[in-house]
């Protein structure tokens, strides 16, 4: 499991399977993930949101991850570990001059690209955990426990899928503040096959249908779980 079970990590691949693969595993271990397949994607998510680590394929298409590394480290001081199939020292240097924290060459075990992200985040001072900020989110009789993740009415749990928690991770980061549905979909995950934006964006209206119902008293006008015209949607807790 990773230490902080808040983190959340950028993964950054052009490889749609391997970009999947990654947000799978690193979720099951606790991270909150947001996928981008391109740096022109990556830079759009980082506009808008803050991640705690970039985890980001060399070889891509267009802009590399090394030139994108060294444009983001003129700016960001946001921890980057960097992926590739090209393991000549020559190619490890180039990647760390660029201002990466860490290299991992491919193919390697998952297991140790999660010991790669523990050591990196455990040398990063954490300003989320010295934050003083509310642990508990209260939506009505409803309340969400920021550090388990967990959803309670009154002494009973609510139970969460996968993706509402991974809603509720999303939104609690950042309550009072609107996210895209573009970004939604980003966090959460390609859609199975082969759908269009339009049609993730979709499945990301009818997860928040399913999750206004375990929050609100009355779903069809919502106090805590806003629509927010042309932003997507937004957490507002008491």
């Amino acid at each position: 499991m990773t230490q902080d079970p808040q983190a959340h990590l950028l993964v950054v691949d052009d490889d749609e399977r391997i970009r999947g693969l990654l947000q799978k595993f690193l979720i099951r271990n606790g991270f909150l993930v947001t996928v981008a397949r391109d740096a022109a994607q990556a830079r759009r998510l980082l506009s808008g949101l803050e991640f705690d680590m970039i985890v980001l394929d060399v070889m891509m298409p267009g802009e590399d991850g090394v030139a994108l590394t060294r444009d983001l480290r003129a700016r960001l001081a946001v921890p980057i570990l960097l992926l590739t199939a090209r393991g000549e020292a020559v190619n490890r240097i180039e990647g760390l001059e660029a201002g990466a924290d860490d290299y991992l060459v491919k193919p390697f075990e998952p297991k140790e690209l999660l010991l790669r992200i523990n050591a990196i985040l455990r040398r990063v001072p954490t300003v989320k955990a010295q934050a003083a900020g509310p642990k508990v989110l209260h939506l009505g009789d409803v309340r969400y426990d920021m550090e388990r993740g967990e959803l309670w009415r009154g002494n009973e749990p609510v139970r969460l899928t996968a993706t509402e928690a991974q809603l509720m991770r999303i939104f609690a980061a950042q309550p009072g503040e609107a996210v895209s549905r573009e970004m939604l979909v980003g966090d959460m995950g390609p859609a199975e096959g082969e759908a269009s934006d339009k049609a993730q964006e979709r499945a990301v209206d009818v997860q928040i249908t399913r999750l206004r119902r375990k929050i609100e008293s009355d779903p069809k006008q919502p106090r805590y779980l806003q629509t927010v015209r042309g932003a997507g949607y937004m957490l507002q807790p008491d």
